[in-house]
C-alpha cells in the first residue's frame, strides 16, 4: 500500500490528462481542459495557459509525482518544463467517451459557425445560417479531426462544400491609392488577385476600389508596400460584402 506525503502527491481538478509511454513507464502531465488542441495547433503559445503544474506525474488523478532518476532515465532530463512540452505534443489525450463526444459535437458547430460568418452564395451575396451549414456538413459527412483547430477545418469544410453547393468566402472591398507613375504597373500585377474592380480613378493619384478573396489580402498589402515603397496605401472599405437577409436553399 502507498502511503502518499505532501512532498509527492498534488491534488488537482477539471483537469485534462495528457499520457506517454516511455521507458516501460508511464508519465502524465494535467492540462487545462480544452487548451491541449489550442497548443498543438499554435493558437496557444503560453505554456502556463495550458498547464495547471509544471510537474510531470505518474498518476494525475492519485496526485503522484513521478520520480527525478524516472525521468532522467526516460527523458535523459529532469528539466520539468521540457519534460512537460514533450508530452505535450506527442502524448495522448485522457477523455471519457462522454466529454469525447462533447468536445466534438462542440467543435462542429464552431467550424460551421466560423464558415456562416466568412462564406455567402456567390450569385446573391447573401449569408448561409449556421444550422444550414451544419446540416451541409452532415450531408457530405464531415469527420472533426480533434487534433486540428476549428479554423484550419472550417478552411477545408469550405473546399468541400464547394463541390455540392453555391458558396464561397465573403470578399473584401478595398480601396488602393497609389502613385500614378508605380499605379499602372502595379495595376497589372494586383489583376489575378482582384475579383471585382469598381471603380478606377486615375488624377494625382491612381485610386482603386475592388473586391478581393480575403486570403489574397496580405500578399497584396505585401505587394504594394514593396512597389511604392511605402508611397501606396491599402484601405479596407468592409470586411465582408454581403447582402442583408440569410441565405436559403430552394
Amino acid at each position: 500500500m502507498s502511503i502518499f506525503t505532501p512532498t509527492n502527491q498534488i491534488r488537482l481538478t477539471n483537469v485534462a490528462v495528457v499520457r506517454m509511454k516511455r521507458g516501460g513507464k508511464r508519465f502524465e502531465i494535467a492540462c487545462y481542459k480544452n487548451k491541449v488542441v489550442g497548443w498543438r495547433s499554435g493558437v496557444e503559445k503560453d505554456l502556463d495557459e495550458v498547464l495547471q503544474t509544471h510537474s510531470v506525474f505518474v498518476n494525475v488523478s492519485k496526485g503522484q509525482v513521478a520520480k527525478k532518476e524516472d525521468l532522467i532515465s526516460a527523458f535523459g532530463t529532469d528539466d520539468q518544463t521540457e519534460i512537460c512540452k514533450q508530452i505535450l505534443t506527442k502524448g495522448e489525450v485522457q477523455v471519457s467517451d462522454k466529454e469525447r463526444h462533447t468536445q466534438l459535437e462542440q467543435m462542429f458547430r464552431d467550424i460551421a459557425t466560423i464558415v456562416a460568418d466568412k462564406c455567402v452564395n456567390p450569385e446573391t451575396k447573401r449569408p448561409y445560417t449556421v444550422i444550414l451549414i451544419e446540416r451541409a456538413m452532415k450531408d457530405i459527412h464531415y469527420s472533426v479531426k480533434p487534433n486540428k483547430s476549428t479554423k484550419q477545418q472550417a478552411l477545408e469544410v469550405i473546399k468541400q462544400l464547394k463541390e455540392k453547393m453555391k458558396i464561397e468566402r465573403a470578399h473584401m472591398r478595398l480601396r488602393f491609392l497609389l502613385p500614378v507613375n508605380e499605379g499602372k504597373k502595379l495595376k497589372e500585377k494586383l489583376k489575378p488577385l482582384m475579383k471585382v474592380v469598381e471603380s478606377e480613378d486615375y488624377s494625382q493619384q491612381l485610386e482603386i476600389v475592388c473586391l478581393i478573396d480575403p486570403g489574397c489580402f496580405r500578399e497584396i498589402d505585401e505587394l504594394i508596400k514593396k512597389e511604392t515603397k511605402g508611397k501606396g496605401s491599402l484601405e479596407v472599405l468592409s470586411l465582408k460584402d454581403v447582402e442583408e437577409g440569410d441565405e436559403k436553399f430552394e
